[in-house]
């Protein structure tokens, strides 16, 4: 055997969004995958390996979804280097596949084009095939191959067909040693585009004939999903329904969870003397990661509704629909991804604001998008409300999916007065249209559906052994050292560099009703958002332990708290200043410190001010 065949092939995939081309790396690699982060910047590289007939192996890299290879976004950019092998630490790519939906060709020949200029072998695979054929589509593959330059396979990655095939072709190309080096593309000037675009369009017209079936379903359910009225209404609905199943879908594997490491616990407590090692496992590890592991449920239910929404491709049609309201609040049209990619991270979301070509434009919606509710915030809010707001119907729906829906509302408002006041006030002028290609719908498969349900749950976990383990070990410590003083009666945490702390520093919260372990929670919350959840966990299991209370975290809350403080919680991480990372994204993306220094400023003072404003109404409606 050859060190050829021994030596894994790269092949990268490239494509148009919405091409299918992540259902394609699926159905190539299975479960035969990896995730991580390309080096230096945030955004995901997945790579998984496959076997070939003749036993070679093949490494395949599923990039980031792109028009051109003119990048505009950090996704875009990452896709550019990787084709033409500039990435740091990333070996070139041996064969590149462009992935095409077949039933939309019009964009993705404009792709092809600047590929092929790139001069690396390729592989045309024509995804969704079968849809073509539904529609009777008819594509003349022979005289389109011979145009390209490339050989061309049709498939249906869904159904897994054609994947022998465009392995087999990726297989003869390697093995003919078609194999170049030699990087012919540059940056086109406004010639070469026109140029291009109208090559595109020969290549469309001379290869591809209408379809003689076209597709009405897609027209006849836009004409309702995509009215003014009628679209917003069922957007708003299926965000609701999303936020009531966060709530009712995951209590029974939350509750499983939460006994789980209750019953870890007392373990531990039993089994182990009265020390160190049994504080730090039981308070710090076992309490601390649990009190957040405890909401991965939650989080899986709600990127399970996003991810099946996104292939079903209706998340397309959502963006149209909120391209209306934002643009009346002063942001940009493109605004939207970046505003929707924050919903997750703001990171991703601060990154992808390079799409807007206007630098106030992208200033603006760079400030606002942290105000999106993103998922680390979701632990902090499933936390409070599961402590404060009764499990109760109201009009057969579930009251606390009713406040996580409000307080997700509360943040979309909020980044949309923001920008209003922003735009209106500091940079006035108009705001540039925005285009999105609109996707046919799908029926979304349940096992791509699944995988990425899978793989979120796999990045949750590895933040929870990554960021929160190592800082809840500086909470326990902080909250462990220096021990009582003989003859101290109040808890031992009082005594300890984090009691003190949270006393020299209550003072500044006090108006706002938070009480001195609110304030240590902040601090390491800072680093990340849900980590607040696992020092609280951490303070009150050594500060609480021999307390009525006992339980979970929620009934110890519920115990030492008051409405008014816990609703004030909630309100001031509505605005909550950034976490370290994404206000040092904002530095990179700005080039200055001002920005960053702002967004936390203001985002500072908004959330002071909201929980100050929520904490004095609800002490008032107490006491009345």
């Amino acid at each position: 055997m050859s060190d050829a065949t021994l030596t894994p092939a790269r092949v990268a995939l490239v494509g148009n969004p919405n091409t299918g081309k992540t259902a394609l790396f699926n159905a190539l690699t299975g479960s035969r995958q990896k995730v991580a982060n390309y080096a230096g910047v945030t955004v995901e590289r997945k790579e998984g390996h496959v076997t070939t007939a003749s036993g070679r192996s093949l490494s395949i890299l599923d990039l980031p979804g792109t028009y051109s290879l003119r990048a505009r976004s950090p996704d875009e950019a990452v896709t550019r280097d990787a084709v033409l092998g500039r990435l740091a630490g990333e070996v070139e790519p041996d064969v590149v596949v462009a992935v095409a939906d077949a039933t939309n060709l019009r964009l993705v020949l404009r792709l092809i084009l600047e590929l092929r200029a790139v001069g690396r072998p390729m592989v045309l695979a024509l995804n969704m095939y079968d849809i073509a054929q539904r529609q009777g589509l008819r594509i003349d593959l022979e005289g389109l191959q011979r145009e390209l330059g490339c050989p061309i396979v049709t498939t249906v990655a869904t159904r897994k067909r054609g994947i022998d095939e465009l392995t087999a072709q990726v297989e003869a190309l390697i093995a003919s040693g078609a194999v170049s080096t030699e990087n012919v593309w540059h940056e086109p000037g406004a010639a070469e585009i026109r140029g291009a675009h109208r090559e595109a369009q020969r290549l469309l017209k001379a290869y591809v004939r209408p379809p003689e079936r076209p597709d009405t379903i897609t027209g006849k359910v836009d004409a309702v999903l995509l009215h003014p009225v009628a679209g917003l209404a069922i957007l708003f609905s299926l965000l609701f329904l999303m936020f009531q199943a966060v709530f009712t879908w995951a209590a029974p594997a939350m509750d499983a969870i939460n006994a789980l490491a209750e019953w870890l616990g007392v373990v531990v407590n039993q089994n182990l003397p009265e020390g160190l090692l049994r504080s730090f496992i039981a308070e710090g590890v076992i309490a601390g990661v649990g009190s957040v592991l405890v909401f991965l449920p939650q989080i899986l239910v709600l990127f399970f509704f996003i991810i099946l929404l996104e292939d079903f491709g209706y998340m397309a049609r959502a963006a149209f629909l909120m391209d209306r309201i934002m643009g009346g609040a002063g942001l940009h049209g493109r605004a939207f991804i970046p505003l929707l990619s924050s919903f997750a991270c703001a990171i991703p979301g601060i990154m992808s604001t390079r799409v807007i070509d206007n630098k106030r434009d992208r200033i603006a919606t760079i400030l606002v998008a942290p105000l999106m509710t993103c998922s680390a915030r979701i632990p902090v809010y499933t936390l409070i409300i599961g402590a404060f707001i009764p499990d109760t119907k109201v009009w057969g729906l579930s009251l606390q999916g009713l406040v996580m829906f409000g307080l997700y509302a509360a943040g979309i408002i909020s980044a949309l007065a923001v920008s209003f006041v922003t735009r209106r006030v500091f940079w006035r002028g108009a705001v540039e249209p925005f285009l999105m290609e609109l996707p046919t719908y799908k029926l979304p498969s349940l096992e791509n559906v699944a995988r990425n349900v899978l793989l979120r749950a796999q990045i949750f976990i590895s933040r929870a052994g990554r960021i929160i383990f190592p800082l809840m070990i500086v909470v326990w410590f902080l909250s462990t050292f220096p021990g009582p003083p003989a003859g101290a009666t109040g808890p031992a945490i009082d005594y300890s560099l984090a009691g003190r702390l949270g006393h020299l520093l209550a003072p500044l919260l006090a108006p706002i009703g938070f009480n001195w372990q609110m304030t240590v929670a902040l601090i390491p919350g800072f680093a990340a958002r849900e980590v607040a959840v696992a020092a609280l966990g951490t303070v009150y299991a050594i500060g609480e332990a021999d307390s009525a209370a006992g339980g979970a975290l929620s009934a110890q809350l519920a115990h030492n708290w008051s409405l008014a403080t816990g609703l004030s919680f909630l309100a001031w991480y509505v605005f909550a200043p950034q976490c370290a990372s994404t206000l040092a994204v904002v530095k990179r993306e700005t080039n200055s410190w001002t920005w960053p220094t702002v967004m936390f400023l203001y985002m500072t003072a908004l959330a002071y001010l909201a929980s100050f404003t929520v904490y004095h109404v609800a002490v008032s409606m107490a006491g009345g």
